[in-house]
């Protein structure tokens, strides 16, 4: 079972992926005023390569900005490649 916990402490934060309560990745970031945040790096652990994650994290930052009247500015490869690819989350992109 796997699970997304966002930690924020007003200035960075992150969102983390959990396989078995066991972390898996990260995708951090930056805020960027109040109604922005920049993704700064998406990361997991080689051992959970292939299962998604990486794209579960961004996914959850895009539903957090939704959620959140919040834009967001992909900085990291990753993130930017899934924002090229997918243009279905193009509402959140600042």
């Amino acid at each position: 079972m796997t699970r997304i916990e966002r930690e924020d402490n007003g200035k960075k934060g992150r969102f983390v992926i959990y396989d078995q309560d066991e972390e898996a990745g990260e995708m951090t970031f930056t805020w960027a005023g109040t109604d922005k945040f920049i993704i700064d790096h998406t990361g997991v652990e080689d051992k959970f390569n292939g299962k998604g994650f990486a794209k579960q994290l961004v996914m959850a930052g895009v539903d957090y900005a939704r959620e959140n009247n919040i834009k967001i500015i992909p900085l990291c490869p990753y993130a930017k490649s899934r924002f090229d690819r997918d243009k279905s989350i193009g509402d959140v992109l600042a």
